[in-house]
């Protein structure tokens, strides 16, 4: 299958949203909590690694951000209190 510009463009910011993520969990300072996290990062994009629908891409996309703003800013407050 011939991939298209937009399923490139989407690889793009999939990578960054996972590169996010990634860097984002730096800011959790338990370490088990931290390594769990990463694996459930690394599991939902690996997961999804080999769709090819733009549609759904986008969707998963959406989704992935929304849960990532949801998770790691609540971590990140509860740690800087402490």
């Amino acid at each position: 299958m011939v991939l298209s510009l937009r399923h490139f463009i989407l690889k793009v910011e999939v990578l960054n949203l996972y590169r996010d993520a990634i860097r984002g969990s730096r800011a959790i300072h338990d370490p088990l909590t931290r390594r769990e996290t990463i694996a459930w990062i690394r599991s939902e994009f690996e997961r999804n690694r080999h769709l090819t629908d733009l549609d759904l891409i986008e969707d998963k996309l959406k989704m992935g951000r929304r849960e990532i703003r949801q998770i790691l800013p609540t971590v990140t407050e509860t740690n800087t209190r402490s």
